[in-house]
């Protein structure tokens, strides 16, 4: 397992060339954008991986948070519009976002610049916005042995490859932060990854011991507790920074754990490409293989959209017999499922009113031509339009529900 962990680090780990132009580059973007923010007392300053030291090779997004005075702004709601002027004067381009405070992204040499405005706070009871915590958070993960870092990037790399990573609706999975907080609570990827092979549901990490075990559930809010871990934040003893976890990802990165350690493997930090073709040769069911142009916009909200489409399509096709259902989404959106059916009944039996109702019995005969007795109740056999799957599937694609949470449907494949 050593010799594994060894050469995906080798990959995933910053260069010292890479370094220095990441931080060459930060410092610059920096000190130009500072010098149009000391007009009205705010400070930018580098958070996120790159401020921790846990960022991964080949990762181009920095994330700024720009520090307003916490006297003068704790209750100004001013704050995106006064960071967007200081942008016009120090960056030629940018996008402004919507979010709990407006953020903007802008980019230069290369690098996606992620700009977050926030109040300067000292302790998490001062914040006004859960983003005005996040200088603290990097505060506490640069509290830990330097060792650990790069345990983190690969416990970071593995939940990636697996498709666990990232807090957003549509995800489910764990944040960065959670994985950080969880490295360090074990010290090691080897560790956190035996461990997470036999997780329980409802396992608790209270890396600064704030409570007693079950004083947790009698002093949080319920609403917070009901990931399948919980975890609380280091530096804010209110929060399940694990909140938005859910039990599908739970399950599949206790699943990948133990598959690694049945038997340790370069591709379990690789990220399974999915195309038609092997789809195809892998099953013996029929597959609906469909690629779709997401909408634009911001990422948690486009992918939250394709979600609900994807689950809509799902609940349609049950009745062709699901076999393996899934969705992914980075440089394009895929959906696909595997179903026994190509076919379901051509006709579906509508149940009527029972016969006493005489009146209901009779506008239901005239609605219905089929219809017929069956004990007491009137019944109908009415026809399916579209039994068979390809015919099913492109009228469900259709559905105005669908069709406004997509931009369109780029391909469907069928095998």
């Amino acid at each position: 397992m050593q010799d594994i962990l060894a050469k995906v680090l080798k990959k995933i780990k910053p260069t010292a060339a890479e370094t220095k132009k990441f931080q060459s580059t930060t410092n610059q973007f920096i000190k130009k954008l500072n010098t149009q923010l000391k007009k009205i007392q705010a400070k930018a300053i580098l958070g996120g991986s790159g401020e921790k030291d846990t960022w991964l090779s080949g990762s181009h997004d920095i994330d700024i948070f720009v520090q307003f005075d916490y006297k003068k702004y704790k209750n100004s709601e001013d704050l995106s519009n006064l960071l967007e002027e200081a942008l016009k004067k120090a960056v030629p381009k940018f996008t402004r976002l919507h979010g709990s405070r407006d953020y903007f992204q802008t980019k230069h040499q290369n690098f996606l610049f992620e700009i977050v405005p926030i109040l300067k706070i000292t302790k998490s009871t001062q914040a006004v916005n859960i983003t005005d915590i996040s200088p603290l958070h990097a505060q506490w993960v640069k509290k830990s042995p330097k060792l650990v870092r790069d345990q983190i990037r690969l416990v970071k790399k593995f939940i990636r490859a697996n498709d666990c990573y990232g807090a957003e609706s549509h995800i489910a999975g764990l944040s960065g932060y959670v994985l950080e907080i969880l490295t360090i609570h074990y010290g090691s990827f080897e560790k956190l990854i035996r461990a997470a092979a036999k997780w329980e549901h409802k396992d608790i990490f209270d890396v600064k011991q704030y409570y007693q075990r079950h004083q947790i559930f009698k002093d949080i809010n319920p609403s917070k507790l009901r990931s399948p871990l919980i975890v609380i934040d280091p530096v804010d003893k209110t929060r399940n920074a694990a909140a938005a976890f859910g039990m599908e990802k739970f399950l599949l990165i206790k699943q990948k754990a133990r598959d690694f350690l049945k038997e340790p493997h370069l591709k379990s930090f690789e990220r399974e490409k999915v195309d038609f073709k092997k789809l195809e040769k892998q099953t013996k069911y029929n597959l609906v293989y469909i690629e779709i142009n997401p909408l634009t916009g911001k990422d948690d909200v486009v992918g939250s959209k394709l979600l609900k489409s994807f689950l809509l399509l799902k609940k349609k096709l049950i009745p062709f017999k699901i076999k393996e259902a899934q969705w992914k989404w980075d440089t394009k959106a895929i959906f696909y499922f595997i179903l026994e059916k190509k076919q379901i009944d051509q006709f579906y039996i509508q149940m009527g009113p029972p016969l006493k109702f005489t009146e209901h019995v009779e506008t239901f005969k005239k609605k219905h031509k089929s219809a017929f007795q069956e004990g007491n109740k009137i019944m109908a056999k009415i026809p399916v339009d579209n039994y068979k799957l390809e015919e099913f599937v492109k009228e469900v694609l259709q559905d105005k529900y669908i069709k406004e949470r997509i931009k369109s449907v780029k391909s469907i494949k069928f095998g």
